[in-house]
């Protein structure tokens, strides 16, 4: 049995934390050819490619990623060995990276990532972006869980598992009605007028609305209803970013299409009210993970069942 070369291993697993051979190359003080030399040796120890060129990208192998996860328990092991060795205390900080939808509710992330907040052990480094861009870097080892309000797609090759977390009612909220004011007529000055409610489906007709983008599965299923009813809507607005969509609810008369979840502070404060409930339509939230020999420990934290049969 050939023993296996851990320099070699240690500039592979540089190349893939930087996802750039020339990053590596200048933070391991090496030309690029004697690197890529050196990793060339070592894909060739192995039987296996553990990069492709994907246009100007490096991105793992299968082979290259199961290296990568033995070569992060190797490194990792390493050091506690040198720290416990030298008497210092072992570091017990651990990492966990997220990716999130840009326009995914920061309400439902912030619930998500509770039980990790607050704690001194825990690092959480949180990014956002496309679902293509996350899970591009969900099978780089960039991040460890994705998450959307879409499963991914997967096929037959594919080490992608959806966890369904949570299904959400969908409902149109606004602003509080008022009666006509003592002076001027005007709305804003009354009181508040409790006898008003929503007729659905009817006031779709005539009340403005504040709509997801069309991108977005919630409107998706909107329009359907719509168009179910013979319904052509009034559109204010068609906002792809549930942050934005959550401050024009508040500062536009209208109603706006949102899960609850997105507006809870709005809704308890009474800055807006629920107009009504949107049936057959719900917002779905995933975590989208990667089988790996190693997963992230903190995942168990805030994934039900993650190594049981709930992924799909």
């Amino acid at each position: 049995m050939r023993d296996l070369n851990y320099n070699h291993l240690r500039y592979f697993w540089a190349v893939a934390h930087e996802g750039s051979l020339t990053r590596a190359a200048e933070r391991m003080h090496l030309s690029q050819s004697a690197l890529s030399v050196q990793i060339q040796k070592l894909e060739h120890q192995m039987g296996h490619p553990l990069f492709e060129r994907v246009g100007k990208r490096l991105v793992l192998t299968e082979a290259g990623k199961i290296a990568l996860d033995y070569a992060d328990t190797v490194f990792e092991a390493g050091e506690e060995l040198m720290s416990t060795l030298r008497g210092r205390p072992v570091a017990s900080r651990q990492v966990l990276r997220v990716g999130a939808l840009t326009t995914l509710s920061r309400n439902f992330q912030l619930e998500f990532l509770r039980p990790l907040i607050g704690r001194s052990d825990v690092e959480l480094i949180v990014r956002s972006g496309n679902m293509r861009d996350l899970i591009a870097q969900l099978e780089a080892h960039a991040i460890d869980v994705v998450l959307a309000n879409s499963a991914a797609e997967r096929d037959a090759r594919s080490s992608l598992r959806n966890h369904l977390l949570d299904e959400q009612p969908v409902s149109l909220v606004g602003r509080p009605r008022r009666t006509a004011g003592p002076s001027a007529g005007a709305p804003e000055n009354g009181a508040f007028d409790k006898g008003w409610a929503f007729r659905f489906p009817d006031d779709l007709a005539t009340e403005p609305l504040l709509l997801p983008s069309l991108d977005s599965a919630i409107r998706v299923a909107f329009d359907r209803v719509l168009e179910r009813h013979g319904i052509r809507p009034i559109i204010l607005a068609e906002v792809d970013d549930m942050a934005m969509l959550r401050l024009l609810a508040r500062e536009r008369d209208g109603a706006t299409l949102v899960p609850p979840i997105v507006v809870r502070d709005e809704l308890e404060s009474g800055v807006l009210v629920e107009f009504c409930r949107i049936p057959e339509v719900s917002e779905t939230f995933y975590a989208i993970v990667q089988n790996r020999r190693f997963p992230n420990r903190l995942l168990d934290d805030l994934i039900p069942k993650i190594h049981g049969a709930g992924a799909r």
